[in-house]
């Protein structure tokens, strides 16, 4: 099995790089730039090395297994409680059809990934000699000297040059691999070690172009519609409409606006190069571009806005207007249909990516009885700023449990079970929050978490404050509630910039910033500060009672909601970016533990 990487002196790269007429160096660099990864090239002159056959290799000895532990990585709710029960585990090796599978899985990818990392380091190694060789062919050109023959041959000679322990070692995961993974099959067992690019498809981009001119043009015919039929202008109809189909359909407002803002954090990570793949945990190729975003959140707002105008045709339509109890359920069927979707186990519509999802929501519910990984606080996070998407949910079992959606009418704010459920559920976010920094604090034995916790609790006692001062309005619920409400600002102001961010450091290069930063411009920084600020305040609408003529209250209680979304998609991108730079520095290259230990006999190396 030879590696069939193209290897080529040094002498010759400096010779191609400065033979061609007409073109710069610039253009060279960007040829480079783009070489294909399918054909790496090593740059020396030493021989090839054969590797061992893969028919010759024997078997391990059965003794190796003596030194072999299984590792139990499997998490799940049993497991953790009996861990905090202290029961102990069975830690004798058990050989069987089905943890063979999962481990021989395990071990597939520990490969896949491993060889990655060489071909990584192979190239890492040739873009830096190919730089050497470039400086010194601009130096030879600027001096008017020919100096950079001997520096190159020296830089050849030595073991940056001359080394091919990548290439064996390439070799030998190439050859075992192919023999225990593939059934010595070479074709396939390289289709899975070689990356392959995800290929852009021009249908998402064709499809993203037409929802999103078909929601802007039912937008419009909402909006003129709405003013034909004066449904803002009558007291009445407004007042009716505002308190039950308003936050029956705001729901998908609020999601198709995260949607968005993730769709825009995505563009910006990978502009600047932040490896959100790798930190996130996505299975390689599987992970969705902002198009793909943008074309998921365009069609749920087609599917939203059409709703709302089959509403309002089918009560304008005189032949269909008594049939209100069916006009009614629209909404319901919207999120009947949402839910069969994101449910649906056919490979359709990004099945990897729904189920990866639905997997962290799962985590996120069963906190803490999961090992908190930063996908799932990553996405409680996420459900921290869409307080008013719960409400509106529990809006939907009150409206349609108790066929108010009959006589269009909301008798929900008079019911007790309602009020007290309206406390909970706008706390449920944070909950999960504070039982995730709960488990971090007790694994890790780190006191961050319990100081994190402490911000979401005293979020969630801002928040049911606020919601007792919203139901009651007494003057001493205002006072309290104002209170908790600037305390879990400021400290979530200052979690948010120093602890999440990383900015405000006194000793940075970067004055009030950090030392390292992806973006060039540092007035970036500064502006999302300011609003993160300016945004985490929007609460003083629901505490001073702010009264905007041409906005019903439902409507700005939306906009308010909507301030968060964005403030989360702008809190999103820093947070990432912090993650990224901070995760050299704390060994977090690696996400997946293999199945085995394996213990070297210590007293048999000395």
């Amino acid at each position: 099995m030879r590696n069939r990487a193209r290897r080529v002196p040094l002498d010759k790269i400096e010779e191609d790089g400065s033979g061609r007429d007409g073109q710069s160096d610039e253009s060279s660099d960007d040829s480079n730039k783009h070489r294909k990864e399918e054909e790496p090239i090593v740059l020396h002159n030493s021989r090839r090395h054969k590797p061992k056959s893969i028919s010759g290799s024997r078997p391990a000895p059965m003794e190796i297994l003596s030194r072999v532990t299984m590792n139990n990585t499997v998490e799940t709710p049993r497991s953790t409680i009996k861990g905090f029960l202290q029961v102990p585990n069975q830690t004798e090796l058990k050989f069987n059809r089905e943890n063979l599978n999962k481990i021989q899985e395990q071990l597939k990818i520990a490969f896949i990934e491993f060889y990655h990392k060489l071909r990584l380091l192979k190239s890492y190694s040739f873009l830096n000699i190919l730089a050497f060789s470039k400086i010194m062919k601009k130096y030879d050109k600027i001096s008017s000297r020919s100096t950079s023959k001997p520096y190159l041959k020296m830089v050849d000679n030595s073991y940056l040059g001359s080394s091919d322990e990548v290439g064996k070692l390439m070799e030998r995961v190439e050859a075992t691999f192919i023999k225990h993974f593939t059934n010595s099959n070479r074709s396939k067992g390289m289709r899975f070690l070689r990356p392959k690019a995800k290929k852009e498809s021009h249908a998402v981009t064709v499809s993203l172009g037409f929802f999103a001119g078909c929601s802007v043009a039912l937008t419009l015919a909402l909006i003129l519609i709405m003013r034909a039929r004066n449904i803002l202008e009558k007291e009445e109809e407004r007042t009716l409409y505002m308190e039950t189909m308003f936050p029956l359909y705001s729901l998908f407002g609020f999601v198709v606006l995260h949607m968005m803002m993730y769709a825009a954090n995505i563009y910006f990570w990978r502009r600047y190069r932040v490896n959100y793949t790798f930190i996130f945990g996505f299975k390689h190729g599987t992970e969705l571009r902002y198009r793909e975003v943008l074309l998921l959140s365009f069609g749920l707002s087609v599917l939203a806005l059409g709703s709302i105008l089959l509403n309002l045709d089918m009560e304008m339509d005189p032949k269909t207007g008594d049939y209100k109890a069916i006009t009614e359920l629209l909404p319901l069927g919207l999120v009947g249909l949402v839910t069969v979707i994101l449910l649906c186990p056919f490979n359709i519509i990004y099945r990897s990516s729904r189920f990866f999802f639905l997997k962290c929501v799962f985590h996120c519910i069963c906190a803490p009885l999961y090992n908190v990984l930063l996908p799932d606080f990553f996405l409680a996070d996420q459900l921290t700023s869409q307080v008013q998407a719960f409400r509106s949910l529990e809006f939907y079992i009150c409206y349609y449990g108790w066929e108010d959606y009959k006589k269009r009418q909301n008798s929900c704010k008079t019911n007790d079970a309602y009020n007290t459920f309206y406390f909970i559920v706008a706390s449920v976010p944070y909950w999960y929050r504070l039982l995730q920094c709960l488990r971090r604090l007790v694994e890790e034995k780190d006191v961050m978490q319990g100081v994190n916790g402490l911000k979401y609790f005293s979020t969630i006692v801002a928040i049911s404050t606020r919601t007792a001062y919203s139901l009651n309005k007494g003057y001493h619920w205002k006072i309290i509630a104002g209170v908790a409400s600037v305390v879990a600002a400021i400290f979530c102001t200052y979690w948010d910039l120093v602890m999440d961010w990383g900015l405000l450091q006194r000793k940075s290069k970067n004055r009030f910033l950090r030392d390292k930063l992806l973006v060039p411009h540092t007035s970036i920084y500064f502006v999302a500060m300011v609003l993160n600020v300016l945004l985490r305040f929007a609460w003083l609408q629901t505490v001073l009672n702010f009264e905007v003529s041409f906005l019903p209250g439902e409507s700005l209680v939306a906009l308010v909601a909507c301030l968060e979304i964005i403030r989360r998609g702008i809190w999103n991108f820093f947070r990432l970016e912090n993650e990224h730079l901070n995760n050299v520095g704390k060994y977090r290259a690696f996400k997946r533990p293999l199945p085995f230990n394996y213990e070297e006999d210590d007293n048999k190396d000395e």
